[in-house]
């Protein structure tokens, strides 16, 4: 369902001359598994995810998303994926309804569908007692499930996630972990982006730990345990991202 293979990104920087973001990322993911796209601060996860939604164009290389070629489809790719960061932007004069309905139809929904999709989004993500609320007024918690009610609104198949709990409170995130988890009994394609091991350990089939826009390693948590022998999650991180640092400073 997401087939990359030898991205890169570079950008040109007054000071520091052609920085490179991502260079030569491969991986694929298939439907009904939630990929782990696992770094620091700074890694390239959102440059990755940036350029699998099109809003960003790869240097090089090739990122097919649901069949389509980002670069070359990218209103197809755009039609088949749905995002979501910790960022929400929610309109503060807009309703919860109204704007989960807008964006139904900024996807070009037809009112007979999308009325009945609503409805069962509203009821899935227990959200009929704020339907009436502007943004506004709206707590952190609502305004991060209005934001996956309108990810949700034209039933992607394939679904990005980029640090979706950053910043809510344990309740919430909660209730955000669990909406992706029930996302991939549907069969949905889901990378998910964090730098959290605790969310990587209870939500992700697979993980790919990536550092200043190269992945180290790839793989389940139980493959990469057993490969560099450690069964620690957070300590596997660490040791990977110290690791690459000595190899850098060596070079």
């Amino acid at each position: 369902m997401i087939h990359v293979e030898n991205l890169n990104k570079s950008f040109a920087d007054l000071r520091r001359g052609q920085v490179t973001a991502l260079g030569g990322v491969s991986f694929d993911v298939q439907p009904g598994e939630i990929f782990g796209l696992l770094g620091p601060n700074g890694a390239g996860k959102t440059t990755c995810l940036r350029i699998l939604s099109t809003v960003l164009k790869p240097t090089s290389g090739t990122a097919v998303v649901a069949g389509y070629e980002v670069s070359s489809h990218p209103q197809e790719v755009r039609s088949r994926i749905g995002f979501m960061s910790g960022n929400t932007g929610i309109y503060d004069r807009m309703t919860a309804w109204e704007m989960v309905e807008y964006f139904g139809r900024l996807y070009g929904i037809e009112e007979a569908v999308l009325q009945p999709r609503l409805e069962q989004i509203f009821d899935t993500l227990q959200m009929q007692g704020i339907r009436d609320v502007l943004g506004l007024k709206m707590s952190t918690g609502m305004k991060q499930k209005v934001s996956i009610a309108r990810t949700l609104v034209h039933d992607p198949p394939v679904m990005i996630f980029d640090e979706p709990t950053s910043g809510l409170d344990v309740l919430v995130a909660r209730a955000v972990l669990k909406t992706i988890e029930s996302l991939r009994t549907q069969g949905k394609c889901i990378i998910f982006s964090t730098h959290i091991m605790r969310e990587v350990e209870k939500l992700c089939d697979r993980i790919a730990v990536i550092h200043k826009g190269r992945i180290l390693a790839s793989g389940t948590i139980a493959e990469l345990e057993a490969r560099y022998g450690e069964s620690d999650m957070e300590e596997l991180f660490f040791d990977l991202i110290s690791r690459s640092e000595t190899e850098a400073a060596t070079t």
